[in-house]
């Protein structure tokens, strides 16, 4: 599955919302838990998600 790519928008307490930017219209921002994502991601953090799994680029 994927990869599809993505960018933190922002981060609200314990969730991470991101946006998808590889495609021409992005969605609304999706709701990720930070359990979820890789350690040390940050506001403008880039993101690949491939095989149920998300690393930092």
């Amino acid at each position: 599955m994927g990869p599809y790519y993505y960018e933190v928008d922002s981060i609200q307490g314990e969730y991470a919302y991101l946006i998808r930017t590889d495609t021409e219209y992005p969605d609304e921002p999706m709701v990720v838990a930070m359990a979820l994502l890789p350690e040390g991601i940050d506001v403008g953090s880039r993101l690949k998600w491939e095989n149920l799994e998300y690393s930092l680029l």
